[in-house]
């Protein structure tokens, strides 16, 4: 009689505690604050569910950028999710997920397709340097509608991304775009390769160059005199880490530099 009334009691404070509504969402279980996970379905997390999150590990203050949520295991049917962070706000892309509380959520749980469940979010970094943590916990439902072992769930590994003040100065120099005229890399996000086009209104040595949003220069695509016109150059990131990267055009004296975004 004592271990039923406690489980009941337990029962009752997670619902106060997570702000439960399975159907609509669920926040308050994740790592951040000590969460205590889908223990409404199982007391236990699983280790053959695998939740993870995709994205730039590097993001420069107050920029918007979005992400992946993916989880795979247990059941495999239906699932749900809680996600956090410290100092970044989340925000929604789509009708399957919402905020409460300040945590995003599915707004109901989503179908696995080919064993594999997602969910995109945005993540819009602080406007400040530093350190942050994003973690995350899922639920793989079988999708009777009762809460049970028969479900699992699993913590996410914590997603650590860096907050990095602007490097690099972008559009440093206002120009007649007669003159000069670097476009916008495409396809933009990219994985891994991305075309970079400009337009150059004078004949002379032009340079490419590839940075990271520490300031380090990371390649040289071109170095080399060219003609006036239109050129085009192919950036492969094949061996480089998601993130945010620089492109500057050097040229008699010009200098623009755009922002690109690398995510596998």
């Amino acid at each position: 009689m004592r271990i039923n009334l406690l489980l009941i009691t337990v029962f009752i404070s997670i619902i106060i505690y997570a702000n439960v509504d399975e159907e609509h969402g669920i926040v308050g279980l994740t790592k951040r604050d000590g969460g205590i996970g889908c223990i409404c379905h199982y007391f236990s997390p699983t280790d053959s569910v695998k939740i993870w999150i995709e994205g730039p590990d590097s993001v420069l203050v107050s920029d918007s950028v979005h992400y992946k949520l993916l989880m795979t295991g247990g059941p495999a049917v239906a699932g749900g999710f809680n996600i956090a962070s410290y100092f970044g706000e989340l925000d929604s892309t789509d009708t399957l997920t919402h905020i409460i509380d300040g945590e995003l959520t599915h707004t109901s749980p989503n179908l696995f397709s080919n064993d594999t469940v997602k969910w995109n979010f945005l993540y819009v970094a602080p406007d400040s340097s530093v350190t942050d943590t994003i973690y995350s916990v899922g639920n793989s439902v079988n999708l009777d509608g009762i809460p049970s072992d028969l479900d699992q769930w699993n913590f996410g590994e914590n997603f650590v991304i860096q907050i990095f003040d602007n490097p690099v100065k972008v559009n440093e120099e206002k120009i007649q775009p007669e003159q000069f005229v670097l476009l916008q890399n495409y396809p933009n996000p990219f994985n891994p390769t991305t075309k970079i086009c400009w337009q150059s209104g004078l004949s002379g040595k032009q340079t490419m160059k590839v940075y990271d949003v520490s300031g380090k220069e990371i390649t040289t695509l071109v170095d080399d005199y060219l003609s006036k016109g239109q050129h085009q150059v192919t950036f492969n990131a094949f061996n480089l880490p998601s993130g945010i990267y620089f492109y500057r055009l050097e040229v008699k004296g010009f200098t623009q530099t755009n922002k690109m975004i690398l995510l596998k």
